[in-house]
């Protein structure tokens, strides 16, 4: 009997999982998926270009909201859980809804969906959102170009526009980020790799995203979403782990996944915590993986212009995921701002549109603005938002130069933020690994 499933999602693992599992796959239906957690990602369609032959039509994806209401009207037998950085207890949530339903809930185990690569893997993956993967993974990069190899970076997927069109994406150069019509959350993760001479392959379809870069890559570094665990099976993996958030990597799925199949757990941030934070996040990464080497790690900030914040009434932009549904209450532009005496202004009055919305689903938001920019509507306001706002000048902790995307009346300063390791153990060992793979 064919098994009819919805995929639970948000524009990301969902199709993968699907791609891996499900295409091609006569033993089970796929019905729908459906969306969350993203605006925008809804009432589009899985082209039958990705789907398939058995899915002449695509398959359509729909609202979470409607989760209980689709499983009724198609009689489905399994709701896949395939999207991540959610609280343990809201997934056992969404698993009794379904089972109230009458369908069976899975959460399937990334071995089962992992692709094996020709070429060496390093993975970079986070107990949460906002951990550090992204410095981790250019640290990684140039290690590697020190020992004269050359590092490709696959990312994570954010396919938020034309999914056939977005199957496989190749980002060399800024110019990359036009061409491809990237959202800013897109640009967050793909514009510090270009600027670091690393080219970044993203997309749909992850077995020709994977063979692709196989083609340019002495090595792949897989560069993660969220707390999402690898779609390509890691050589070696490296889970980050943020003290700022202690207690969230036994609390959140699946963070705690990813840390206890860690071989290097890194606290990074280390510079920015207390040395109690430090020793209880250590003991809680001790008693879920005894056998990973864990590594302390700072997370530097620089500026380009201290001297344009100085005493300046400032509105501070955060990276968008990391302060939304990552939880951070402040990232690298409030500690930029603080450091150099800037006064915080408190943008939520100034909020219009999708903008005013967020700050209501995300109560803990109060004296940042985080870059939210998932759709042409979404920059829109944010560019709106940051106009109209009373301050002196904009400091940006957001990975990518807003500059390049919004028209402001007001002087932008970019914060940036790298990893520095403590002592050369990490360096220590992914040069080994290089050697050893040679």
């Amino acid at each position: 009997m064919v098994r009819k499933v919805i995929i639970i999602g948000a524009a990301g693992r969902d199709f993968h999982n699907f791609n891996v599992l499900f295409r091609g796959n006569s033993d089970y239906n796929v019905v729908a998926f459906t969306a969350a957690q993203i605006p925008f990602i809804e009432n589009r369609t899985y082209p039958r270009e990705l789907a398939g032959r058995l899915y002449k039509k695509g398959i359509p994806i729909y609202s979470e909201t409607l989760l209980a209401k689709l499983i009724a009207q198609h009689g489905v037998d399994i709701c896949v859980m395939a999207y991540s950085d959610l609280p343990n207890e809201e997934v056992m949530h969404k698993a009794s809804k379904v089972n109230a339903a009458g369908a069976d809930f899975w959460l399937v185990a990334p071995n089962h969906t992992m692709l094996k690569s020709k070429k060496p893997v390093v993975a970079v993956c986070a107990v949460r959102t906002g951990s550090g993967k992204s410095q981790m993974s250019r640290h990684i990069a140039d290690i590697a170009r020190s020992q004269g190899k050359v590092a490709v970076a696959i990312r994570h997927p954010m396919p938020y526009g034309d999914l056939a069109r977005q199957a496989v994406e190749r980002f060399a150069k800024l110019g990359d980020l036009e061409r491809y019509k990237t959202t800013i959350e897109e640009r967050e993760d793909y514009e510090p790799h270009i600027k670091n001479n690393t080219v970044v392959y993203a997309g749909v379809d992850y077995e020709k995203i994977l063979r692709k870069a196989e083609k340019e890559a002495d090595i792949i570094i897989w560069d993660g979403g969220n707390n999402d665990a690898p779609f390509v099976k890691p050589d070696l993996l490296i889970t980050v782990a943020d003290p700022l958030r202690v207690g969230d990597e036994l609390a959140y799925y699946p963070g705690e996944t990813v840390a206890r199949m860690a071989d290097i757990l890194v606290i990074n941030k280390a510079n920015s915590a207390t040395a109690k934070e430090i020793e209880n996040l250590r003991q809680d990464l001790e008693m879920i993986n005894k056998r990973a080497r864990i590594i302390l790690a700072n997370s530097v900030i620089s500026v380009e212009d201290p001297e344009m914040i100085m005493g300046k009434r400032a509105l501070v932009i955060e990276d968008g995921p990391t302060v939304t549904h990552g939880g951070m209450r402040f990232g690298a532009g409030t500690v930029a701002a603080k450091k150099f005496g800037a006064r915080i202004i408190d943008p939520r009055k100034y909020a219009v549109g999708h903008i005013k919305e967020v700050y209501e689903k995300y109560g803990h938001l109060e004296r940042i603005l985080p870059a939210v920019g998932y759709s042409k509507r979404e920059i829109s306001e944010l560019q709106e938002t940051i106009n109209a706002a009373e301050c002196d000048v904009v400091v940006s902790g957001t990975p990518t130069d807003l500059g390049r995307i919004l028209k402001l009346n007001k002087p932008l300063v970019n914060v940036r933020y790298e990893l520095q390791e403590r002592n050369a153990h990490l360096r220590d060992t992914i040069i080994n690994f290089i050697r050893q793979k040679k």
